[in-house]
């Protein structure tokens, strides 16, 4: 048990005499002095990736002589840059952020913890964050009601009204666990609130009056936790049980990372966005193969880049698989503190970071494991899809590979001969002719996008040359505005343009993740009626990260992922089986036939709006009352007490198995024998796959689970928001109905259970093998669990 031991808090050694002090406006600080190793000769630490760097000061500072020793400094600080043989190091993050549909399973093993500590006779208070640990409500909302002024507000009220009993969890966890803030529903998207408002970049610990500061470092329960990395802070994404296991003092264990530079050059060109960099970033990267490496931004492309560039960059580190996508602190980082409301903070990351030698000039060359090229200005407009963010598609490639997609998706759906070309519907008195690529859904959705003012500004222009051309959207695409922070649609108000995207339907529906994470929320019957009965193709398009098969909906079989302009020009073109740099998207004003180009904004007037709306007080008013929640939060009722009140009845928050009987020597593990497949898989088989986040389906065992239970099929909600209720995630496991098990034959969350060899759910059949004995395996190809670090993945 030695080894997992950790220190007081607060408690530093002075390992190597590396402690010393800095003053900055006045205040003494005390860091642990990264220069004294090289002072020693003890290691070279100007050579090493600034990501290394920062590594290396955690182990330092965190040295106790049990789980980090004086060999485990010195190794990491002399890195080697390829490792043949993995080195485990004990790495102490500074702090926890997670989302609430991750964060509720945290909480409810957190509360069960303590029951299981009582039970043993010990204080339950015990199991409590030791570190910083910030909850964000923003995977809830979906969106019910959208094209009306008033959506905010209804699908709110919905959310409250599905979420209430884990709203009621969250809440009694503010007031019953130390060093936890939760902001409520509303507050906006984890990553960008984590982005623009919690992180510091550099933090600081006061112990006995004694004021130490070191490098804000994080883990969260989202794998997009990696977009502070834009921030110069060093973060990714855990499951739950790791990030449980760093909120109660502990350890997370990590092998000495690889790290890829990626220099870059050049600016991007006029006609195209940050998106489009970070979609090409992204297939770049996932092509180089930079799975479970680090990625390092360097160059003299990186000096030009704006710091909400390098946040999109960094958010898609998971979509290009590295753990981190890392840009060192500059004086763009330094900048971009004072415009959001935290210049209180910026004198100590820039004294710091320059003391400390983590501070980027631009001329800076480190040792990399190995260099890789990349100029920016070869960039083209583009998106990805029809199913995975790395597959990038020039724009005027668009029409061609949707085109070979049908053929694909139609020889693999049985019913596809019996599939109608073309099908008309009617929608608020609209008789509309729908075919393939018809766009179901249009969503300015995701942190990737909404943090970025350059591209939202860059919608609302677009938007706004639209309508005056006279353009107009369909009323078959459901259209949403789902800002990632208050701030967002603050600078769009003030601006003008938010008028002109709402005159196009493109109205806030909410404040969180939505779309993006799969919340799109009901299709009009019609439209759903076109898919079910005449086997219509629908696509969506959307301004996020993930694109992954059945997440956006289940209805819908091709997603792209694109720039919030480009989500707008193809939601009024109502299809994506046209080329946009050739085909016109309608007509216009006088039956005149708009382009893209015509309505497309220059880079100057982007910036121009941006340079004179944005503001520090924008981003302090808006992030100040960010904790106290709206009326709902503040009316919600919640139990206080160490204990948490476990309902018997309730279907969304249940008391886990995983502590039951729980003894204090671990059980012996046996070898796997005479097991049986329960799935046969390919390739790219990711967590949306293994442990879905969207709807459930009726007929699926945890629709069926939820039925028996007396929860009608509308109030259902999603897999993600049933997370705290083991019955429904153990269901809900590999009950994708996109996932293809090759010993099923077709598609859904089926299986054929031996030797019977009868068609069965993947649950049911797993439910039989473990009464018969028969232990179980899952047989996949290559990429098997990329996507997001959801726990239930791995649980289920």
């Amino acid at each position: 048990m030695e080894r997992i031991n950790r220190i007081k808090k607060g408690n530093y050694m002075n390992g190597f005499g590396s402690k010393g002090i800095i003053e900055v406006e006045g205040k003494s600080y005390t860091i642990f002095r990264l220069k004294k190793l090289e002072e020693e000769g003890i290691a070279n630490i100007s050579r090493l990736p600034f990501s290394i760097r920062v590594l290396v000061e955690n182990l330092l500072r965190n040295m106790n002589g049990r789980t980090i020793a004086e060999e485990d400094v010195r190794e990491t600080a002399n890195w080697k840059g390829k490792y043949n043989e993995l080195k485990e190091i004990a790495y102490y993050p500074s702090r926890v952020i997670l989302q609430d549909f991750t964060g509720v399973p945290c909480i409810v093993d957190l509360a069960s913890m303590r029951d299981a500590m009582a039970e043993l006779g010990g204080d339950p208070m015990k199991i409590n964050p030791l570190v910083p640990v910030d909850l964000i409500i923003d995977h809830s909302v979906q969106v019910d009601h959208y094209g009306t002024s008033d959506s905010i507000t209804k699908n709110m009220d919905i959310e409250y009204k599905r979420n209430m009993e884990r709203y009621t969890l969250l809440k009694w966890a503010q007031k019953s666990f130390k060093n936890m803030r939760v902001f409520p529903p509303g507050s906006g998207i984890i990553h960008q609130v984590n982005l623009e408002h919690i992180s510091k970049a550099v933090m600081t610990d006061e112990k006995d009056g004694e004021v130490t500061a070191f490098p804000d470092t994080v883990i969260g329960t989202d794998s997009h936790t990696t977009m502070i990395n834009g921030l110069g802070v060093l973060g990714w994404g855990v499951g739950g049980i790791e990030a449980e296991a760093v909120m109660l003092g502990q350890p997370y264990y990590m092998t000495i990372p690889e790290v890829v530079g990626v220099r870059l050059s050049g600016t991007l060109p006029e006609g195209t966005t940050a998106t489009d960099l970070a979609l090409t970033i992204t297939e770049f990267l996932r092509k180089h193969r930079v799975v479970g490496k680090f990625v390092e931004f360097f160059g003299k492309g990186v000096k030009r880049m704006s710091l909400a560039d390098r946040a999109m960059l960094a958010n898609m580190a998971p979509e290009y698989g590295a753990t981190t996508g890392f840009f060192p602190v500059d004086e763009e980082t330094i900048n971009y503190l004072k415009l959001t409301g935290r210049g209180d903070a910026a004198s100590l990351v820039e004294a710091y970071s320059k003391e400390q030698g983590l501070f980027y000039y631009g001329g800076e060359e480190p040792e990399y494991t190995e260099v890789v090229e990349f100029d920016i200005s070869k960039v083209v407009p583009s998106v990805a899809g029809p199913s995975r963010p790395q597959d990038r598609l020039p724009l005027n490639d668009l029409k061609k590979s949707f085109t070979g997609f049908i053929a694909s998706s139609r020889s693999y759906d049985a019913n596809s001969e019996s599939a109608e070309k073309e099908v008309v519907i009617n929608i608020a008195s609209h008789v509309i002719k729908l075919s393939d690529g018809a766009l179901a859904i249009a969503a300015i959705t995701s942190c990737t996008s909404t943090s970025n003012p350059s591209v939202m500004i860059g919608a609302g222009l677009l938007a706004k040359k639209a309508v005056e051309k006279g353009l107009t959207i369909s009323p078959h695409v459901k259209t949403s505005l789902a800002p990632g922070s208050g701030v967002v649609e603050e600078y769009l108000q003030k601006s003008g343009l938010i008028s002109y995207l709402e005159n196009l339907g493109f109205y806030t529906v909410g404040f969180g993740c939505t779309t993006c994470i799969g919340n799109s929320g009901p299709l009009h019957p019609e439209i759903e009626r076109a898919v079910k009965e005449k086997g219509l193709i629908l696509t969506s398009v959307l301004s996020g990260n993930r694109n992954f098969e059945a997440r956006i909906h289940q209805s819908v079989k091709a997603n792209y992922l694109a720039s919030p302009a480009l989500v707008v020009a193809l939601a009024i073109a109502g299809t994506v089986d046209i080329d946009l740099t050739k085909e016109p998207l309608g007509l216009g004003k006088d039956n005149n036939p708009v382009y893209l180009k015509d309505i497309w904004p220059a880079n100057d007037e982007i910036n121009e709006i941006m340079n004179s709306l944005l503001t520090a007080s924008m981003f302090i008013r808006k992030y100040a009352s960010a904790l106290e929640g709206d009326k709902h939060w503040q009316s919600l009722s919640s139990p206080s007490g160490s204990a948490f009140n476990w309902d018997k009845d309730s279907t969304y928050i249940k008391k886990p198995p995983f502590f039951t009987g729980f003894s204090r020597a671990p059980e012996m593990q046996e070898d796997i024998k005479n097991a049986r497949a329960l799935l046969v898989l390919g390739d790219s088989v990711t967590t949306d796959h293994i442990s879905p986040a969207g709807s459930i389906p009726e007929k699926y065992p945890a629709g069926q689970y939820l039925a028996q239970h007396g929860v009608s099929p509308k109030d259902f909600n999603t897999y993600g928001s049933r997370r705290g209720n083991h019955e429904v995630m153990m269901r809900g496991t590999f009950a994708n109905v996109r996932i293809k098990n090759k010993l099923a034959g077709r598609e859904g969350g089926y299986t054929l259970k031996l030797p019977e060899q009868e068609e069965r759910f993947i649950f049911d059949a797993a439910m039989s093998y473990m009464g018969e004995g028969i232990p179980l395996v899952v047989m996949a190809g290559n990429e098997y669990g990329t996507g997001s670090s959801r726990d239930w993945a791995a649980k289920g």
